[in-house]
């Protein structure tokens, strides 16, 4: 039997409820089991399972922002017991605003996913030494329209609350320029996970937010001075949520699948990377 490598970038992704985990790789790990190295449909995969708990824990709150991670990018979700998709919706918006905020006032189309791409890698420390350096790039450029699918009615209703503006340019993408004005700001800030907005919150300041004269809200604001500061703050939190959740997922890893194929996998990805910094 010709043996043939899952090229597809869609990562297959199991999602089950009420699954006892409670082992020492689920109290080190970050709530996903990957095994590798496995033959379906005469393809070579590495797939996933994930607990529901903490998928939706991980997607509204970006709380390691591992899981979350991987479903801003193109999946495939073998087995659902709730409406993933539907859930996610919060997970992609909130990326294309975290995105948003690093982006400059006119960017492309390709531009935006590859930023929302790099979110979940920015602080991985296999990207020093075991990614391909140009990874984001391929994930984009491979699965385009999947992503244009994915984060079209977010952009739409950023679009309508004139946050965005789209042009042609005479392909599949579009030129975007967006609004960079401080309420625009607020309102990304606004429409992050709460986790991350906590964090900004304390180590910038906070000042109540006021829906009408005298009247204030539930939740305060973060206290922005400029786009930048708030940017780079948040740029720091998400690289410091990556850095340790990939630290706990390749430790958990190891345990889970043993010493020998941990050893194996990791080789071909340092392989890979290797190949690519030539």
């Amino acid at each position: 039997m010709a043996r043939k490598e899952y090229s597809i970038k869609q990562r297959p992704l199991c999602l089950m409820d009420g699954v006892p985990w409670r082992g020492e790789t689920d109290a080190i790990g970050v709530g996903v089991h990957f095994n590798p190295y496995v033959m379906w449909n005469d393809k070579m995969l590495k797939y996933g399972v994930a607990r529901m708990h903490d998928l939706i824990q991980d997607i509204q709150y970006w709380k390691t922002f591992y899981l979350s991670g991987r479903l801003q990018k193109p999946v495939n979700i073998l087995v659902d017991s709730l409406d993933v998709q539907q859930l996610n919706s919060v997970n992609l918006r909130s990326a294309v605003s975290a995105a948003l905020l690093l982006l400059p006032p006119k960017f492309t189309e390709v531009d935006l996913y590859a930023k929302i791409c790099s979110l979940s890698y920015m602080g991985d420390l296999r990207m020093l030494f075991a990614e391909d350096r140009d990874k984001v790039n391929k994930i984009v450029r491979g699965q385009f329209p999947l992503f244009q699918s994915m984060y079209r009615p977010c952009l739409e209703q950023y679009k309508t609350k004139e946050l965005l503006q789209f042009s042609p340019r005479g392909d599949d993408q579009a030129n975007i320029s967006q609004d960079c004005g401080l309420s625009a700001t607020e309102y990304l800030v606004s429409s992050l996970p709460t986790t991350v907005w906590n964090t900004l919150g304390l180590r910038l300041g906070e000042k109540r937010s006021l829906s009408g004269p005298g009247r204030v809200t539930g939740r305060n604001q973060v206290l922005i001075q400029s786009r930048k500061e708030v940017a780079d703050c948040m740029q720091r939190v998400l690289r410091r949520k990556v850095m340790v959740s990939s630290a706990r997922q390749a430790v958990s890893g190891v345990l889970a699948v043993g010493g020998v194929k941990a050893a194996k996998y990791l080789g071909s990805k340092m392989c890979k990377a290797w190949r690519s910094w030539r």
